[in-house]
Order: C-alpha cells, then sequence, then structure tokens
C-alpha cells in the first residue's frame, strides 16, 4: 500500500541486507517513523510493545526474529531461546506461534553454518506468502461487498463498519478485513467505512483511519458504543473484522469489542463477516470462547490516552482519577453462531467445523 505514493509493506529487509526495517505503528497516526531491529531482543520488544500488531505481522516479525537470533547464536541452545523468547511476547495470536513452529522445524536439522541463511529466507517466504494470502482474502470478500451493493438501493454506497485495525498495517500488505475493502476502492465501487476507535488503545481510530485515508477511501471514525445505534438506523450494511485467533469450530478471538458488535449486528440482521489466513485458523482448539487464552495488558492503556496537542506535541494524559485501578482484557471471543461467513484466501465459508473443513480438508484431518 502507498503512504504519501510510496508503496511500503509494513516489514522488510534494510539496505545492509540483514538488519530489519519496520513501521513503528506506536507512532501513528501523528509520526511516520521507521525503526530498525538488529537483535532478538529488539524483535521481542517490537512484538511486545505493539510496534508491530495485527497476527500476520506478529508471525512475520517473529520469523525475522529468528533469523536475527541465528546471527547471535545458530547452535540449538539459541534455536531454542530465540522460539521461546518470542514466544511469551504475545499470547493470543496464533500466528505467532505457527511462524515460530515453522522456522524452528525448517532449522533444527540444518547444519549451524547453514541456519542463518536458511532462515532469512523463509522469513522473506513468511511475508511473500501473507501478501498472496491477504490479496487472496480481498478477492474473496469482494465478491461480498459487490453483492451488498448490488442490494444497496440507488447507487450505494455500501456502509461497512469495522472494528480495530484489520488492514495493510496488521498484516505485511492488504489486510484481512480491509483487503476486500480496497479492492472494491480499486474497482470503483462507492463505498463508506465506519472505523470504531477501539479503546484502549484507539486502533481505529488512529490506524485504521490513517490507512484509509492515505489510500482515499470515505471513512469516519465513530465511538465504540455508537455501532449498534448505527445499525439500528440502517446505516450499516455489513460488518467486517479481523481475527487473531481462530478456532477449528468457528469461534473467533478479535480485539475486545468485537463480540458486542457481533450481537448487535445480529439483533439487527447485519451481516457480520471475519477476515482471516488460514495460520490464524487454531486446529487445536474446538471451542474458542473456552480455550482461547486472552492477554491482559497494563491498566496505563485503560487510565492513560496519547494525542496530540494544539501545538503538535505528542502527550500522554491520565483519565481516570489518582489510584483507580483497571482491568485490561485485551481481547474476546465471538462465538461462531454470531459469526455470517469467514473470508478465507481459499473463499468465503460459513463459521463452522464443516466450513473450515471443506476449504482446508489437509488441516482439519490431521487434527
Amino acid at each position: 500500500m502507498k503512504v504519501n505514493g510510496k508503496p511500503y509493506r509494513t516489514i522488510w529487509l534494510a539496505d545492509d541486507g540483514w538488519s530489519v526495517e519496520i513501521i513503528d505503528q506506536t507512532k501513528l497516526p501523528h509520526r511516520f517513523e521507521i525503526e530498525c531491529l538488529r537483535s532478538l531482543d529488539d524483535a521481542a520488544h517490537a512484538i511486545r510493545a505493539m510496534l508491530v500488531r495485527g497476527a500476520p505481522l506478529i508471525g512475520a516479525t517473529a520469523a525475522y526474529g529468528m533469523a536475527l537470533a541465528m546471527r547471535g547464536d545458530s547452535s540449538d541452545a539459541g534455536l531454542d531461546h530465540a522460539h521461546a523468547t518470542l514466544m511469551a511476547t504475545r499470547p493470543t495470536a496464533v500466528n505467532l506461534r505457527w511462524a515460530l513452529d515453522d522456522m524452528r522445524a525448517r532449522l533444527q536439522d540444518q547444519p549451524q553454518d547453514s541456519r542463518v541463511g536458511i532462515a532469512y529466507e523463509r522469513a522473506a517466504a513468511v511475508c511473500d506468502e501473507d501478501v498472496a494470502i491477504c490479496s487472496a482474502i480481498g478477492d474473496h470478500g469482494l465478491a461480498v461487498i459487490q453483492a451488498a451493493f448490488d442490494a444497496t438501493p440507488g447507487d450505494g454506497p455500501v456502509n461497512i463498519l469495522t472494528h480495530c485495525n484489520a488492514g495493510w498495517l496488521a498484516t505485511v500488505d492488504w489486510g484481512t478485513a480491509l483487503a476486500p475493502i480496497y479492492k472494491a476502492h480499486e474497482l470503483g465501487i462507492p463505498l463508506h467505512v465506519w472505523a470504531d476507535e477501539t479503546r484502549p488503545r484507539n486502533q481505529g481510530a488512529a490506524l485504521t483511519a490513517w490507512e484509509l485515508g492515505r489510500h482515499g477511501v470515505s471513512h469516519a471514525v465513530v465511538a465504540d458504543n455508537a455501532g449498534g445505534h448505527l445499525m439500528q438506523q440502517g446505516r450499516v450494511d455489513l460488518c467486517i473484522t479481523g481475527t487473531d485467533r481462530t478456532a477449528a469450530s468457528g469461534d473467533v478471538a478479535n480485539k475486545i469489542g468485537t463480540y458486542l458488535k457481533a450481537l448487535a449486528a445480529h439483533d439487527n440482521n447485519v451481516p457480520f463477516y471475519v477476515g482471516l489466513p488460514s495460520p490464524t485458523i487454531d486446529w487445536t482448539l474446538s471451542d474458542g470462547v473456552r480455550d482461547i487464552p486472552i492477554e491482559e495488558r497494563g491498566a496505563d492503556e485503560v487510565t492513560h490516552i496519547s494525542g496530540k496537542t494544539a501545538g503538535g506535541d505528542i502527550v500522554a494524559v491520565q483519565l481516570t482519577p489518582d489510584g483507580t485501578p483497571a482491568a485490561n482484557p485485551a481481547f474476546d471471543v465471538t462465538p461462531a453462531r454470531l459469526v455470517t461467513g469467514l473470508i478465507t484466501e481459499r473463499g468465503v465459508c460459513a463459521a463452522s467445523t464443516a466450513g473450515l473443513a471443506g476449504l482446508f480438508p489437509e488441516f482439519a484431518s490431521s487434527n
């Protein structure tokens, strides 16, 4: 995707051929800054502190983190240490585990002196595969938006509500939930995106609005609690969100607040779709509500907020009374019964064991 006319991915090799550059998403939307990762610890910090976020991008960063780790210690002990260090950074997004297990499996039987090259080659492939997957999600989701446009009186636009950020900033490129929107926009289908602010980290207000604006897509940020009202008023034609982990049953974990949007959509007969790449499916889980681990983040994300002053300074301010405690579950799980369909790189399916197995029989049959 483009920033000020220049195409970017969210992660790439630096000019030196070994260090890794990322867009520091904690600085958006007010500053566009590039951060350089030079070590395992740098990669772990980038994931943990959410300089990178979104399940696919977390996986890609972890893959490059393994490559950086092999430069420092390519022994079996070094491989295990890198795997454990990166695995501990974020508990909910299953792409992290998928990428780390994939990297370790490809490296553990290789000679130490060849592990660095193999690791970099595979990390690059993980990124390229994610771009292809997300583009395909966009192609299949485009049909959903086209059908909504065909059913819209007059000339549209199609009004789409999304929660959190599942655009190209959450992946290597294109995005998951936003990929169909970008594809539809490029074809000239009139559409408008309602971007939930997504408290407490405000990824919708900060990131989704930023990338939609840079790409010229009509949008407006709304308070998290406005979605139900918009649906009641007939101002939402469909919802599309992303997911950080999807159980084999079709239950989806996504940023906190997604479940409430799904309930409102169900009550107002608004289709609720989830865009997901296959590495986000956890085939070992049959009950997402019960078994998907939910990350509990720091209270300061709830008690404080950052923003730009009239003078242009970026500052953090306290929202709550001194000494007030806060809880911060980062995700919730939307049961499959509330999901109209799952948009994957292989097509759109029902949010069910049978639906996923129909598109991915090779994975379903092995679990």
